[in-house]
Formats: C-alpha cells, sequence, structure tokens
C-alpha cells in the first residue's frame, strides 16, 4: 500500500474480543490534525460536571478558521460547550476545537489529559490551523497510531469517561458528518457495521482516521490508521485508509 499511495503508512488495529493486533509502523511520529477533537471533547468531559455543557462560550470574527462551518454562522451570539464539541468531533470546524482547548486551559491541557489516559506519546503544541502544517520530521501536534488508537479505546470503549459522558461522545462520534468520513474507515468495513470515528487532514498528503468499529453480535475493533506523503501539496488518498482498514478487518475477523 505504501509503494502504491507513495505514502507513508501508520496502522494500529486490535480486536478487543482476543487482543490480537494488525500493526504497521504503529509506534511512528504522525501528524494528528483533526483527530484531535474527540479527545479534546473527552478533555472537558472529564474534567467537568455535565451541566458544564450548557455553558454558553463568545468568540469573535477574529477567533474564525478557515474550516469554521458551523461557528462562522454563530459570531456574536456564542454557542454552548454542548454545540462545540457537536461542531468539533462531528464536522471538524477548527474553530470549535480551538474554543474547547481555549476552555481546557490551552494546548498543553490536552498533552496532560493524554498523560491521564498513561499515553506518553501524543503532544499537543499549537491550535488550527498551525495543527495542519504536518511538516515531515516536527515532533509538534503529533502522536503515533497505537498511542491514538489506545487513547479513543478507553474514551469510546473504557472507564476514562462515565457512562453518560462516554454516550454523549460515542453518539457524536458516530454521527461523524465529515465529507471525507464515508470514504475512509466507514468505507473499509462491511455497511451493518456501527463505526464511531474522527478524521484528520493536513499538509503533507495527510490523511487519518481513529475510532472503534462494532462487527454485528461480536466484540468491537479499534482501527487507528495515519498517513502522509513527502511533498506538502501532495494529493490525498482516501482510499489509502479505506484499503488499509478493509485489510486490518479481514485480518482479525
Amino acid at each position: 500500500m505504501e509503494r502504491k499511495f507513495d505514502a507513508r503508512l501508520g496502522v494500529y488495529a486490535l480486536a478487543t474480543g482476543t487482543g490480537t493486533v494488525v500493526a504497521h509502523r504503529a509506534d511512528d511520529r504522525f501528524a494528528f490534525c483533526s483527530t484531535f477533537k474527540g479527545l479534546a471533547a473527552a478533555a472537558v468531559l472529564a474534567r467537568n460536571p455535565m451541566s458544564h455543557l450548557d455553558t454558553v462560550v463568545r468568540y469573535a470574527e477574529r477567533d474564525l478558521t478557515a474550516n469554521a462551518v458551523i461557528t462562522r454562522r454563530h459570531v456574536g451570539r456564542g454557542m454552548t460547550i454542548r454545540q462545540l464539541c457537536d461542531a468539533a468531533v462531528r464536522h471538524s470546524d477548527g474553530t470549535a476545537g480551538n474554543l474547547l482547548l481555549r476552555d481546557l486551559g490551552g494546548p498543553a491541557q490536552l498533552t496532560a489529559y493524554t498523560r491521564s489516559l498513561g499515553d506518553t506519546v501524543t503532544r499537543m503544541d499549537r491550535i488550527e490551523p498551525a495543527i495542519t502544517q504536518a511538516t515531515p520530521g516536527d515532533p509538534r501536534d503529533t502522536t503515533s497510531p497505537r498511542a491514538i488508537g489506545t487513547d479513543y479505546q478507553k474514551i469510546v470503549l473504557g472507564d476514562a469517561l462515565v457512562p453518560e459522558k462516554r454516550a454523549f461522545l460515542r453518539d457524536l462520534l458516530e454521527r461523524n458528518a465529515t465529507s471525507v468520513g464515508a470514504r475512509r474507515i466507514r468505507a473499509g468495513v462491511p455497511k451493518d457495521w456501527t463505526v464511531a470515528d474522527k478524521t484528520g487532514t493536513g499538509g503533507y498528503g495527510t490523511v487519518n482516521d481513529v475510532g472503534v468499529v462494532w462487527p454485528p453480535g461480536s466484540a468491537p475493533l479499534v482501527i487507528s490508521i495515519m498517513s502522509s506523503k513527502a511533498t506538502r501539496d501532495a494529493e490525498y488518498d482516501q482510499a489509502l485508509i479505506a484499503e488499509a482498514t478493509a485489510y486490518a478487518v479481514a485480518t482479525l475477523s
């Protein structure tokens, strides 16, 4: 697949029922791009009561990023934390992601949250849009497929969040509405499987997707696939993620 797509590919897939793993470059660093937004929502949920979801956050025109697909409509009157979680996770709204980071106290606080999950790899240094630069060799705003995949396992399937908060986050991830979402992990699993995932896209052809998939009647699989290319304006190959997913699923099923 790396030769076919002229890309660097990282794969970590875990069959939670058996413990069997499919891994390739699973511990290499990749820019996480928008996959951080699921973790940011989890961190906000973990650190606050559910009532915090009703807190209104104000922001200005100057706070808007290029991919402010939802937040652009609410400048001036603001949005609740609940709405920001929805915009960030389901629509990958960059401004919403930044506002969740602001609520946490900044990027370093998201790094601290991942450390509380036992993740010693993931580090968040900047906000959108800088995190999408994805410059090869730059350790800022990076993770590994195994590290972030394990984080998602803990926030979606584990006890990192209490049941009510975990259900709220899982619902957002299941209803992923990004335009590329249907062409990545979701395109690599059978149509009757349930998928809860977060995509990420950046410079150097960076295409990521991380989440959990449920085969009917079977234990879920954790799927974490990250990729990058050598040139900054390289084309995005959604099929790379779909094909890697299909391979992992066929191997683990």
